[in-house]
């Protein structure tokens, strides 16, 4: 069934606007009658079509329920900014494997180093890469891709979860020790192509990042999120 987001908590009557409204009219070419779910904040609102103009997609709401495909732990990635186009690929299959937030990060050892308007061109692009994959993945929410941040402020920012792991090239703990079925919220924080610098691990250790091992071999920057992210769902029991 063809799933879409508002931003509006829906009561008897769903609205769709915009981009999704056009889509629906000229691209699904979907009449009223038919059904589609809507979400909105975790919850899932089955609908049926009532009518469909230019603009605007007016829907019956059915049934409301939570989102089955909304995971339970809050894991906010970290990202070091990669080269090139990496970092599409990583909004788009972290957001298919259940992270919340994605926060770039710019690090000691990061090529790219976007300016303000470069970076926000590039933070709308991932963003709408964040909502096709939480359309066809089954999420209850659009995750969240921040404009990239400094990494002072991302050791600040990662205080607000229960957990703070980064992987860390130069070893760690292993990721099955860190009791994540039992928390409610986690940070995870990757590196750049070189790593980490040792300032940087020193830092991240004393704002209370917990270092954490991928295995022995070295994985690419744009494997690594994706790997920590499933393993991180699966003790979490999300998967």
């Amino acid at each position: 069934m063809p799933r879409f987001f508002v931003s509006v908590p829906p009561t008897d009557t769903a609205v769709i606007t915009g981009e999704d409204a056009v889509h629906i009219g000229r691209s699904l070419r979907m009449r009223p009658g038919e059904r589609l779910t809507v979400c909105c904040d975790g919850t899932d609102h089955e609908c049926e079509i009532e009518a469909i103009t230019s603009d605007e997609v007016r829907c019956r709401v059915l049934s409301s329920a939570p989102t089955e495909g909304e995971p339970r732990l809050r894991l906010t990635l970290f990202q070091a900014l990669p080269k090139s186009d990496k970092m599409e690929l990583i909004v788009q299959k972290t957001v298919e494997l259940g992270v919340s937030e994605i926060v770039p990060v710019v690090t000691e050892r990061c090529v790219s180093r976007p300016d303000d308007k470069s970076a926000a061109k590039k933070t709308e692009r991932w963003q709408k890469i964040a909502l096709s994959a939480a359309k066809q993945c089954g999420r209850g929410i659009i995750p969240t891709v921040s404009l990239p941040v400094s990494f002072e402020k991302c050791l600040g920012l990662c205080k607000e979860s229960e957990r703070r792991l980064f992987c860390y090239e130069g070893g760690g703990e292993s990721l099955t020790a860190q009791r994540l079925d039992e928390a409610g919220s986690a940070a995870l924080l990757i590196g750049p192509e070189g790593g980490f610098s040792d300032e940087e691990a020193a830092a991240a250790k004393a704002a209370g990042l917990v270092p954490v091992t991928l295995g022995k071999r070295i994985l690419r920057c744009e494997t690594a999120p994706i790997a920590a992210t499933a393993a991180v769902m699966l003790l979490a029991g999300e998967m």
